[in-house]
């Protein structure tokens, strides 16, 4: 979808223009070629003038208020938080030319199923968070999800936020009412709306994660049981899904513990950073020992299951060693010789017959007394 017209070609020489005060500052584009404004993937917007919500018909009027007064003001603390729900690329498009958003962020946003980052486009970031979710099941099969992963893509400028979500996790009304109820919150601007969601990701993150662990716990003490259940398909399942929980987490720590020496982060908001931060690697440290632990499970229970194959392999072999016994005995008396011992006794019967029940007798005490029966 994306064209030269739409999406022009920025190089090491171009100087890029702040978008607040680019030539769309008071009447921004309400449709352009081959773009339209996003109608069905809308969750919500919203423009915010010094901690409070203005009333704007449009996404359009939203950003003609704000940029109107971050135009006049010394001071810009206005900015639009627009929240979309797995749009269509025209929708996204037109968005990019409203507040000028890099084509190759834009193109992530619109495939989705990317690696979680933080890049940096001009005076704008682009963040790519993994969500997750622990999934209840009634009755859990081999093939059943634990957890479901979804994305956060996040456009951050000077005067805008662009929240782009794909999977129905994590939905972010919450954090947006939580901001609205505080106006101090919503004061610290776009960087303050990117805190407040990567701390609600990270949260979630830290949720999931204590879930697993009570989940790890829980097989760790079926397969150390006196009766084990040596289901080895539950416990490779725990571990495929602290793989994929891994995979949304790990990417992530490089990047945001460096975000608060960035430039555009404000320094009141670094050390809100590094919390969000602290917290992250504090999940990263939990998953890595979770997936250790899960090995470790895994590997226990293949050898408790081969050790328990090997107490029914004696088992078996220790009963037939005990039949054996009067097996060989029977066989020799019935080969019906003229001249073998007891043929004429008149006890040689119960005679042999007490021969072999001794002889089973010692051997089963024997083999009980070595731990094989």
């Amino acid at each position: 979808m994306r064209s030269s017209a739409i999406f022009p070609r920025i190089t090491r020489n171009t100087r890029v223009i702040p978008t607040r005060l680019s030539a769309s500052v008071i009447n921004p584009p309400e449709k352009l070629s081959g773009c339209v404004p996003p109608s069905k993937s809308l969750v919500e917007f919203g423009a915010y003038i010094g901690g409070t919500k203005v009333a704007a018909d449009g996404i359009a009027e939203a950003v003609s208020l704000v940029r109107a007064h971050n135009t006049g003001n010394s001071l810009p603390n206005a900015y639009v938080w627009v929240g979309l729900h797995e749009p269509a690329a025209p929708e996204v498009e037109w968005l990019a030319d409203v507040f000028g958003l890099h084509p190759l962020a834009v193109e992530d946003a619109i495939k989705a199923h990317q690696r979680p980052k933080v890049e940096r486009y001009g005076d704008s970031i682009f963040v790519v968070l993994k969500t997750v979710a622990f999934l209840d099941h009634e009755v859990l099969t081999a093939t059943s999800e634990i957890i479901g992963t979804g994305e956060i893509m996040l456009f951050v400028g000077p005067d805008f936020v662009v929240t782009v979500r794909h999977g129905r996790h994590c939905p972010l009304a919450d954090v947006r009412e939580k901001l609205e109820d505080k106006p101090k919150l919503l004061g610290r601007g776009p960087t303050g709306v990117l805190h407040a969601i990567a701390d609600h990701v990270v949260d979630k993150y830290l949720q999931v994660a204590d879930l697993m662990q009570a989940e790890l716990e829980e097989v760790e003490a079926a397969v150390f049981a006196e009766v084990s259940s040596r289901d080895i398909n539950r416990i490779y399942q725990l571990k495929r899904e602290m793989l994929e929980l891994k995979r949304a987490v790990a990417p992530l720590q490089t990047p945001f513990n460096a975000l608060p020496q960035r430039r555009m982060i404000p320094s009141e908001m670094r050390e809100y950073f590094r919390d969000v931060g602290d917290h992250l690697s504090r999940v990263c440290e939990q998953v890595q020992a979770s997936n250790e632990l899960s090995d470790s499970i895994l590997q226990a229970a293949l050898a408790r299951s081969n050790a328990l194959a090997n107490e029914d392999m004696r088992k078996i072999s220790s009963w037939v060693a005990i039949i054996s016994v009067p097996t060989m005995i029977a066989g020799i008396y019935g080969m019906n010789f003229d001249h073998m011992p007891e043929l004429r006794a008149a006890y040689g019967y119960p005679v042999v017959i007490g021969l072999m029940i001794v002889a089973c007798t010692l051997l089963h005490r024997a083999f009980r007394r070595n731990g094989w029966l």
